[in-house]
């Protein structure tokens, strides 16, 4: 590589920088590449557990939804039930709402406090719901303790 503008001597020197990345720059190179792939990694893990939880967590909206669409009224006695259902245990218990209301007009209200628990691998995934349902009116004719 010597010619006019190259001087003498200076030819080696300008092929060996030209000449590609050194080991330590490879090396270095590999090692942000195995960092990045790794954190990648955990990034996509994470969130394919995070979509899996979601979908667990929808799932038991749903059963605490029918649970209730299962009932427009409470009985007088209330309503205290439990059972599992697609490997979701499920419970509903209920008590007396107080309104502060009297009279023949007023319609008692209940509290009703779902639970439903589902196993999430090592932990337990929990869903709560409470809501009010109105207590069913006792038929016609009939005496209202």
């Amino acid at each position: 590589m010597t010619g006019p503008s190259c001087k003498p001597g200076q030819g080696r020197a300008a092929a060996r920088r030209q000449g590609g990345f050194s080991l330590l720059e490879l090396l270095v190179a590999f090692s942000i590449m195995a960092m990045s792939l790794g954190l990648l990694y955990r990034v996509a893990g994470g969130s394919l557990r995070s979509v899996s939880d979601v979908s667990q967590h929808q799932q038991a909206t749903w059963l605490a939804e029918s649970l209730l669409a299962s009932r427009q009224v409470v009985r007088a006695d209330g309503w205290n039930e439990s059972g599992e259902s697609g490997g979701y245990n499920w419970q509903v218990r209920s008590s007396p709402y107080p309104t502060g209301l009297n009279g023949p007009k007023a319609i008692p209200l209940h509290e009703i406090q779902i639970e439903i628990s589902w196993p999430m691998g090592a932990r337990t995934g929990r869903l709560q719901a409470v809501t009010l349902l109105p207590e069913q009116k006792p038929p016609p004719g009939s005496t209202v303790r």
